[in-house]
């Protein structure tokens, strides 16, 4: 019965103290319940868990097929489990912590240019709202580095024209200021006043930005297709999908030399190292670096 209870006193820690989304709660309790089908059977509490017994199931994970990512993120919920026992003075240390994490195969997405974003806006028929509005959010991807379910669900309220920023609401409901360039608030101003003025919302979508043509506040799902399409029709070939703006937004600022806590912050990452990830850039860029700045490039 173990299991069960600090199981149920887990999902209270992430809601309350933690205020994570349900989304979120979700998946840590998921990977809580991997661990404990693993150990349950072989009369191992949580209170007794120690560091082989959660690598013996990370075997087990591996051995299974499942994929080095999704194992890292178990880990990861692990360790936030038994975190939370260790300070309820149940164990003296986290044995997940003891614990390495598995080597994660790096597969960056692919990097749209300013030249591949103008192509797939120019897929879309201005004099139509639906394709309109779909330039608008092209755009605002781009030029603001926002995540798809940050995007679907910006209100009305989280536009502040005057100081040019977005308040959008991140990963486990924390709340971020990203800048908007002028011409990105330009075109979000003219859809509000041209297209979704036009628009009934439906009850309880008021609030929200981007609507469909029946008053819903927009899917993650329809982004996603929106995005595909208009890759294929700009006749692109590359894997692109909207997460793929927001990673060249990164690209952009960190091979220009932005500051990288900067750009954490306009990412809305808890740790440095997961915006790193944009240092690793190409390697023409690194070459065409070293051939500007190095003095002995220029020996013929």
């Amino acid at each position: 019965m173990d299991w069960q209870r600090y199981i149920r006193e887990f999902e209270t820690h992430l809601r309350l103290e933690r205020n994570l989304a349900d989304n979120s709660v979700q998946a840590y309790l998921r990977d809580v319940g991997h661990l404990r089908r693993h150990l349950e059977p072989l009369g191992i509490e949580p209170q007794d868990v120690t560091a082989a017994h959660i690598q013996s199931f990370l075997k087990e994970l591996n051995d299974s097929g499942i994929a080095v990512t999704t194992q890292c993120r178990i880990i990861s919920g692990l360790r936030t489990f038994f975190r939370m026992l260790v300070v309820e003075d149940v164990l003296r240390e986290n044995p997940a912590e003891l614990v390495d994490m598995p080597s994660r195969p790096q597969h960056l997405p692919d990097v749209l240019t300013d030249d591949d974003v103008s192509s797939i806006q120019a897929t879309f028929d201005l004099s139509m709202p639906g394709p309109a509005r779909n330039y608008v959010i092209i755009e605002v991807l781009y030029g603001c580095g926002l995540r798809v379910s940050e995007l679907v669900g910006l209100r009305l309220s989280n536009i502040y024209v005057e100081e040019e920023m977005l308040q959008v609401i991140g990963k486990g409901n924390k709340e971020r200021w990203v800048p908007i360039n002028a011409h990105a608030l330009r075109l979000v101003q003219d859809y509000i006043l041209t297209i979704r003025s036009q628009i009934t919302p439906q009850p309880g979508e008021e609030r929200y930005l981007f609507l469909n043509l029946r008053g819903h506040h927009l899917t993650r799902v329809a982004v996603f297709q929106m995005v595909k399409e208009a890759v294929a029709r700009a006749g692109i070939h590359k894997n692109v999908s909207p997460h793929s703006l927001r990673h060249s937004f990164a690209t952009e600022l960190v091979q220009n030399g932005a500051d990288l806590r900067a750009v954490q912050e306009m990412l809305g990452h808890e740790s440095l190292s997961t915006t790193q990830i944009y240092t690793h850039l190409s390697h023409q860029y690194l070459r065409d670096t070293i051939a500007t700045y190095h003095p002995h490039y220029k020996i013929n």
